[in-house]
This record gives C-alpha cells, sequence and structure tokens, in this order.
C-alpha cells in the first residue's frame, strides 16, 4: 500500500545515491533514472485520486519528539493531493526536459541530487501534518532552491539571485517559526488538523493577530508578494529547468498552499481578509505593469509569475470571507473565489510550465532571450511557436484554453465581493474589479508581447548567435504535454473539479460539509455576465495598448531606479556588509587579551546579570561544613602564589608558581575523599609543567610590554568580577533547593546501569550520548585534516605533471 511518508522519503534517499550511480554509470544520462522518482510517485498518488475524491484522508504518524509534541505526521487530503500530483507530474517533466538541455558536461550528478533534495522537501511541506515538521521542510525547500538557482555559480548574478532568494524567504520562514509557536502556545498543538478543530476557542487570544501576522510574511515571501517578490526575477538566472519548476509549478505555490491550509484557521477574520486580498491585489497590478517593460523573455515571465501569484492570492483572500457568515446559501457563493484559486493553480501551473520551457528552447538553440534580437521564428520553429501561442493566450485568459476558465471566475468573484456586507466591502469593495480588470488588460499585452515580438514579424538571424532551428524533439515533448492539458482542462474541466478540486475544497472549508455544494459546474459559456463583458474589454484596450506600445512604454522612464526595492535591498545589504566589516574588525583584533576580555565581560553580564535579575545569589554559611586551619592555610598559599605569579619576571617562575597552583589543587581532592580525582590532577599538572619548561627553553628572552594603567585597571575590575561571579555562583548553587537533587538517581547507578562505579557508568553510560557526539566531533575534524591531505596531495601532483 502506498504511504505518503515514503512519498517524501524516497527523493532524498535516492539523492543520496545519484553521485555514486552517476560515477558507475557514466555511458548513460542520469537524468533518466532520476526520473522514475517523481513518475513512480506521480503513479502512485494518482491511484488515490478515487478515495480523496469520495473523503477519504491517509494519516501516519512516526513518533519523533513525543515529549515536546513533535511527531512526524503525514497527511493527505484534497489540498495536498493537488500540490503532491504537481510537484511530482511537473517534476517528471521538469527532468526529461532537462535530459537535453542542460550538456553532459555540466555538473550533473550534483544538479539532479539539488532537484530531488527540493523534490522531497517539497513533498515534505505538502503533506507535514506538525508545524515543526513542516517547519524543517520549508527552510529545505530554501536551501535546496538556493543551490538549484546557484547552480551556474560561475556566474555573479546567479550567485548574488540565490542570495536574494536565501535571505528574503529564510527571513520570512524565521517569522512563520515564531507563529508556529504562538499557535502552539494557544492551542497547545502542533498538529494542524487539531488547530483547526480547536482554533474557535482561540479566536480573541491575544497572540491570535501576531500569528496570523508572522504565517503571512512566511507565506508572501516564499510566494514572491508584493514587496518580497523582488527576489523572483533575480532567480532566473537558474537553469530553464530550474525556473519552470520552482518559480512556476512548485516553491512559489508553497506559500500559496500556505494560506489555503491555514485559511480555516485565520479566514474569516478582517485583518486576515484584506491583507491576503489586499496584497495578492496590489502584486498581481505591480507584476503585470512590470512583465510589460522587461526585453528579457526569462525576466518577463518572472514578472508574469508575480502576477499570477498575486492573482491566486488575492481569490484565496476574497474565499475567506465565506468563513465569516458560517455555512449558508449566501456563503457559497464567496467559497466560488477559492474554488477560482485552486483552478487557477493548477492552469498557472501548465501554461506557465509551458512557457518557461519555450523560453528555454529558444534561448538554448538561438543564444539568447532578448526580444529585441527575436522576431519571426514562426516559420523556423513551429512547434515551439505553437506551444508558445497556446501558453501566452492561455495566460492572457483567452477562450479555447484553460486560463479563460479560470479568468472568467476571478472576474466573477471580484464582482461577487462588492455584495458582501461586511468589512465595509459595499464602499471599497469596487476596488477588487477595478484593479482585477486593469491587471488582465497589462497581462493581455505582454502575452502579445511574447507571441507578436518572439514569433512573428521579420527575421533577424543577424542578430543571433546560432542558425534558425527547431529544438531536437526530446527537448519539446514536455512543453507539447503541458500544451495538451491547457487545452484538455478547457474542454474537460469538470472532471478536473470532480476529482482534484471538490475534495481540496472540503479541505479548506471543512465545517461547511459535502464538498460536492462548494464545487460549482464549470462553463465555457455562462451568458453575458460582468464577467464576459469584462473579458471583452480586457482583448479591446489590450489590443490598443499593444499597438501603441511604443507611444506609451517611455513612462517607466519616469520611475526612478534609486528608489525601488530592489534599491532598498541593495543598500540595506551594502550597510551591513560594510557595518559588520566595521564590527568584526573591532572584536577580531588578533589579540588574546582581547578575546578574553569579551568572553569574561559577556559571562558577568549573562551569568550574573541573570543570577542577580532572578534573586538566585543567596548563601547560608551556617549550613556548610566547618572549614579546618589546614584548608585555610592552603587556601592562602594558592592566593599567594596566583597574585605572585602576575609579578614574576620570568617564565621558569610563573610555571613553577603555577605548578604550586595545580598541586594545591590535587591536596584538596585528597582532603575532599576523591583520590582518582587527585591522582589525575598530579599527572595533567606534572606533565603540563614538563611540557611548559621544555616549551620555554626554545623561546626567545621574555621582555614584558609596557601596559597602560588604565588597562591595568580594566583587567582588575574584570578579574576581581569574574572571580566574584564565580565564588556567589557555587554559593548560590550550595544552598539551591528548587529542583530535586537528581544524586539519588544516579545511586541505582549499578541496577539501571550495570556498573559497580558509579563515576564508570555515569561517563560511560548515562552520558553515552554526550561522549557518541564528541566523538563524531573529532571524526568530522579528522574528515576535514584527511580533506586538506588529499587535496594538497593532489595540487602537488598535478604541479609535478605541468613542470
Amino acid at each position: 500500500m502506498f504511504s505518503v511518508t515514503f512519498a517524501i522519503i524516497l527523493p532524498f534517499i535516492i539523492a543520496a545515491f545519484v553521485p555514486f550511480i552517476y560515477r558507475r554509470f557514466k555511458y548513460m544520462h542520469i537524468g533518466w533514472l532520476v526520473m522514475l522518482v517523481p513518475i513512480t510517485l506521480f503513479v502512485m498518488l494518482a491511484m488515490l485520486i478515487p478515495s480523496v475524491a469520495g473523503g477519504k484522508t491517509y494519516i501516519h504518524t512516526y513518533n519523533w519528539i513525543p515529549s515536546l509534541n513533535i511527531n512526524f505526521t503525514t497527511y493527505l487530503d484534497g489540498l495536498s493531493m493537488i500540490l503532491g500530483l504537481l510537484i511530482t507530474g511537473v517534476g517528471s517533466l521538469v527532468i526529461l526536459y532537462s535530459i537535453y538541455y542542460l550538456s553532459t558536461k555540466e555538473s550533473l550528478q550534483h544538479f539532479y541530487c539539488y532537484l530531488l533534495l527540493f523534490m522531497g522537501a517539497m513533498l515534505g511541506v505538502v503533506f507535514s501534518d506538525n508545524l515543526m515538521v513542516l517547519y524543517v521542510f520549508w527552510e529545505l525547500t530554501s536551501v535546496s532552491s538556493f543551490l538549484l538557482i546557484a547552480f551556474w555559480n560561475h556566474r555573479k548574478a546567479s550567485r548574488l539571485g540565490a542570495q536574494k532568494a536565501m535571505l528574503i524567504t529564510v527571513g520570512g520562514g524565521i517569522a512563520m517559526l515564531i507563529g508556529f509557536i504562538m499557535l502552539h502556545n494557544m492551542t497547545g498543538s502542533f498538529s494542524i488538523r487539531e488547530i483547526i478543530a480547536s482554533i474557535g476557542d482561540f479566536t480573541d487570544h491575544a497572540l491570535f493577530i501576531p500569528a496570523m501576522i508572522l504565517i503571512l510574511l512566511g507565506a508572501f515571501t516564499k510566494s514572491a508578494q508584493f514587496p518580497f517578490h523582488i527576489w523572483l526575477p533575480d532567480a532566473m538566472e537558474a537553469p530553464t529547468p530550474v525556473s519552470a519548476y520552482l518559480h512556476s509549478a512548485t516553491m512559489v505555490k508553497a506559500g500559496i498552499y500556505l494560506v489555503a491550509r491555514f485559511t480555516p484557521v485565520f479566514g474569516g477574520d478582517q485583518i486576515w481578509f484584506w491583507t491576503v486580498s489586499g496584497v495578492g491585489m496590489i502584486t498581481l497590478f505591480w507584476g503585470s505593469f512590470n512583465a510589460v517593460r522587461q526585453t528579457d523573455l526569462k525576466a518577463l515571465l518572472a514578472f508574469s509569475t508575480v502576477s499570477q501569484l498575486g492573482l491566486i492570492m488575492s481569490l484565496l483572500g476574497l474565499g475567506s470571507i465565506a468563513l465569516q457568515f458560517g455555512y449558508s446559501e449566501d456563503s457559497i457563493l464567496y467559497t466560488q473565489a477559492t474554488f477560482a484559486a485552486l483552478f487557477h493553480l493548477i492552469n498557472h501551473s501548465t501554461f506557465k510550465g509551458a512557457l518557461f520551457m519555450v523560453v528555454g528552447i529558444v534561448d538554448h538553440e538561438l543564444g539568447t532571450r532578448d526580444i529585441r534580437r527575436l522576431g519571426g521564428l514562426m516559420t523556423f520553429m513551429p512547434f515551439t511557436f505553437t506551444v508558445g501561442v497556446i501558453g501566452s493566450l492561455s495566460m492572457a485568459g483567452m477562450p479555447l484554453f484553460n486560463g479563460f476558465l479560470s479568468k472568467e471566475m476571478f472576474f466573477a468573484a471580484t464582482v461577487q465581493i462588492m455584495n458582501a456586507e461586511v468589512f465595509s466591502l459595499q464602499s471599497f469593495g469596487i476596488v477588487f474589479p477595478i484593479v482585477a480588470w486593469v491587471a488582465s488588460v497589462l497581462t493581455f499585452v505582454y502575452c502579445m508581447i511574447i507571441i507578436f515580438k518572439t514569433f512573428l514579424g521579420p527575421v533577424q538571424p543577424e542578430k543571433l548567435d546560432k542558425p534558425l532551428h527547431e529544438a531536437p524533439m526530446g527537448m519539446l515533448i514536455s512543453p507539447l504535454i503541458l500544451s495538451v492539458f491547457v487545452v484538455g482542462i478547457f474542454f474537460f474541466p469538470n472532471l478536473l473539479g470532480a476529482y482534484i478540486l471538490k475534495p481540496a475544497m472540503g479541505s479548506i472549508y471543512p465545517t461547511f460539509g459535502d464538498p460536492a455544494n462548494l464545487t460549482p459546474d464549470i462553463y465555457a459559456w455562462h451568458g453575458v455576465k460582468p464577467e464576459l463583458l469584462m473579458t471583452i474589454g480586457v482583448i479591446l484596450v489590450g489590443g490598443l495598448l499593444y499597438r501603441l506600445l511604443k507611444k506609451w512604454k517611455p513612462v517607466y522612464g519616469l520611475l526612478s531606479s534609486r528608489y525601488t526595492f530592489n534599491a532598498l535591498y541593495n543598500n540595506f545589504l551594502s550597510l551591513a556588509e560594510s557595518k559588520s566589516t566595521v564590527l568584526t574588525n573591532k572584536y577580531m583584533s588578533g589579540l588574546l587579551r582581547d578575546y578574553l576580555v569579551y568572553i569574561y565581560i559577556f559571562f558577568i553580564l549573562t551569568v550574573g546579570g541573570f543570577f542577580f535579575y532572578s534573586g538566585a545569589f543567596s548563601s547560608a554559611l551556617s549550613m556548610d561544613a566547618p572549614i579546618q586551619t589546614f584548608e585555610v592555610i592552603l587556601v592562602g598559599v594558592m592566593v599567594i602564589a596566583a597574585i605572585a605569579m602576575l609579578f614574576s619576571k620570568s617564565r621558569m617562575t610563573a610555571t613553577l608558581l603555577n605548578g604550586v597552583l595545580g598541586y594545591s589543587i590535587a591536596i584538596f581532592f585528597v582532603i575532599f575523599r576523591a583520590p582518582d580525582l587527585a591522582l589525575t590532577q598530579l599527572v595533567v599538572e606534572s606533565v603540563t609543567t614538563v611540557l611548559f619548561l621544555l616549551a620555554f627553553s626554545y623561546l626567545p628572552d621574555w621582555k614584558k610590554e609596557a601596559v597602560s594603567s588604565k588597562t591595568k585597571l580594566i583587567n582588575a575590575v574584570i578579574s576581581i568580577s569574574v572571580g566574584a561571579v564565580v565564588v556567589l555562583v557555587a554559593l548560590a548553587v550550595l544552598n539551591y533547593e528548587r529542583f530535586e537533587s537528581i544524586s539519588t538517581f544516579f545511586e541505582d547507578a549499578y541496577e539501571l546501569a550495570g556498573g559497580a562505579n558509579i563515576v564508570n557508568a555515569i561517563l560511560g553510560d548515562f552520558r553515552g550520548f554526550d561522549t557518541m557526539l564528541e566523538v563524531v566531533v573529532l571524526f568530522i575534524a579528522g574528515l576535514g585534516v584527511y580533506t586538506m591531505i588529499k587535496l594538497r596531495a593532489k595540487k602537488e601532483d598535478e604541479n609535478i605533471e605541468n613542470k
């Protein structure tokens, strides 16, 4: 039987073996073996579609950290099924495409290893029920996408693009983690299902709104919502298969998934509604507005992706208002916005994935993506042209393609929301259809740019790096399959609605009963309604604006690049780097004395400050054992030796005085009946004293450095303060009785560990895990030394060969 856990783990397992397989089977392309992973998972998930459509969910829990309520719980329902099919289905096509796109001279073992890591991480995100496990996979998607974006690391732009994506998405992920912890603090659970079931009792909690905002930050950064969208265009420096997979079908949809998954938790709240729908609408407009100005096809698709993600996000926000009313005939109308969001999420993955592959083909075969150098490719690249037209017209929302159906539903949702009698929508709701229509007009314009500027018009062979020719059929298979889905979904949309979208609606509105009531029939023709009139207006005005593009495009020159979010990011990064360099140079002085000062000051402030703030400094000397005369004499000897060491002018004298301190401590061990410690102390002290004397004999004469009075005073204050804190802490610990002593537990060492010696039992058994980690640290250090030696030897061999 198929296990969702298996679906998550399999890509990681295969990723670990990819480098070894690559070395063993160099005669074949490693991509063919890797492609079997997503194909297998897609088939297994597809076999579960009927049961999930019938309302069944698949749950399995593996105990991980049960004491903290953190378990590896996988959960497959209608919503996660959509993302799971996209991750594995589009992943299969992307790998097939990459086999023909990437040269065998590339580091393919690394590419497919990173790709599988990302695939497993994305599956972990959508199938995880535990918030902490979801967060682990969430950040793993950021790490693996960083590696994929920077795959061509010899390019500076690739490295910077990966860095920007990493900083923004990880920053949002940390905010999301804090929100998750707040949710757990409120509900006492990390399980998403349990939180959804009990959240009604916590909507008035003080942490409800802060948790909502922090989780949305994580979703917005991952899904490139305004103003965090700036990382997505720069991420286009990745190879086109990466862009087609991460930035059209999967990674950018993680934030969409998160908002959809948490709609039952926060949906219906006014802040959630305005934040999600408002940010989505701004992103929709801003992405489409910037897409028109681009001259690089991939950059154009990047901003179009930003725009389409904003469209989906705004629909999820509009649909969340249904939870404000509860289940009723009126609220069902508002759920149609969520249905349109899920529908467009699938449609966008098909037509945008195909378009990215088309752009990759143009770049790969002709050596450029610059629109100004292209034109007339229809004759020479008929298959590429066909797929490009299908994808572009679908994105523009034209009939006969799936984008038309979801775009019509989007327009209908924005018109419908004006009738809602909450959140002042009867006054401000008019903004939604206006922004939606304007953004759709701009979307039509840049879709026409793709078609006419790339495939029609005069040919410019003199501006191309390679001769005009069609791509090999192997590279065309994947975009052709996606274009078939673009057309097929238009003619058979209700098949998708009944088996895929219906169970997903049940996941988002679990309290609304039968999800069939939330799943409308999808028709291409639904009469002359506002949404149809809006579409006609988009075609007419969009066509006119495209024809007059040269006359109004100069408006983009009025926008100064100094005041963009990219400039803000670059200025912040530059400032942070310069200030961090100054700060680092201040404490990385190269002087041991400075490092000790920082360590001791930190110790005084943290330990001493905490004990003082918490009132833990307390002592009851009357409860202590009596102090004997010889103990006072021994302490006096140690004090004199320590002070004398500070003023000694000879290394020999200082070493001998240090030995006095060590041997005095050994005597104390004897007095306190710890002969094993005393013996260890004597051996260590004797060996170190001899080593000191031996080393000093090879050093030059000691010339005492001149130290200012101010430095001496600072040293004295710090030294006395550290000593005082240590003494006070020791006295406080002796009289600390808040917790029961653990000594009684270790008294049963023989029964618990089978050790007759309690010290050995503690070190070898009770601290066995700690000891194992220490061994691991030594092992890692050994690997580092071994690697350095091998690299040096290899470099020397190369130098000899060159000579």
